[in-house]
């Protein structure tokens, strides 16, 4: 069974800014990994920006940002 990613979450979390804090206005590809690892011990916040930070933290911690800088490349936010 291969496992198909969904491909609007991708483009989705490719182009998604931190919506406040030190790093307000960044994309999450651009939050230091450090960082996304204090969220994932003290807890993600509720919702939307709680998954995608959840999946940034699992995208950097396994090396792969090149994937969603590619993302941010091929797929332009509309």
């Amino acid at each position: 069974m291969q496992i198909q990613p969904d491909t609007k979450k991708l483009i989705e979390l490719a182009h998604y800014r931190m919506p406040f804090g030190k790093y307000k206005g960044r994309f999450l590809v651009e939050l230091p990994e450090p960082y996304l690892i204090w969220f994932q011990q003290k807890g993600f916040p509720e919702g939307k920006l709680g998954e995608l930070l959840r999946a940034m933290t699992e995208i950097k911690i396994n090396g792969l940002e090149g994937l969603i800088r590619k993302i941010q490349k091929d797929f332009p936010k509309q």
